[in-house]
């Protein structure tokens, strides 16, 4: 089955921590990029970091570098997001995506052909 799946979402004060994970099924693993997007209550999707499994190159959005890192485990078939001193504004809903942004694209939806259901991230002041 070609899919991802999300875990690791929870509650946290601001300036803790969380690790989300995305299991990813071997159809997808090591043959697309991988990225994380989030989505808060009125506000579109955006992306915040993009792996390349087969390479190893990462990219993140500005708001989030210095604070959050995208790594893999390979044995695992798993991607992670370390997401370190936390903001109010980072609470949204966490996906994970995969699929081939050529050209630059990193946080474009629509060059994503499969997603994840999303884990919810929550930060209280």
């Amino acid at each position: 089955q070609v899919q991802v799946v999300e875990s690791g979402g929870g509650s946290v004060q601001a300036g803790g921590s969380l690790r989300l994970s995305c299991a990813a099924s071997s159809a997808i693993y090591g043959r697309y990029y991988m990225a994380w997007f989030r989505q808060a209550p009125g506000k579109e999707r955006e992306g915040v970091a993009v792996l390349y499994t087969s390479g190893g190159d990462t990219y993140y959005t500005d708001s989030v570098k210095g604070r959050f890192t995208i790594s893999q485990d390979n044995a695992k078939k798993t991607l992670y997001l370390q997401m370190n001193s936390l903001k109010p504004e980072d609470a949204a809903m966490y996906y994970c995506a995969a699929g081939r942004p050529y050209g630059g694209a990193w946080f474009t939806e629509s060059v994503y052909d499969f997603w994840g259901q999303g884990t919810q991230v929550t930060v209280s002041p």
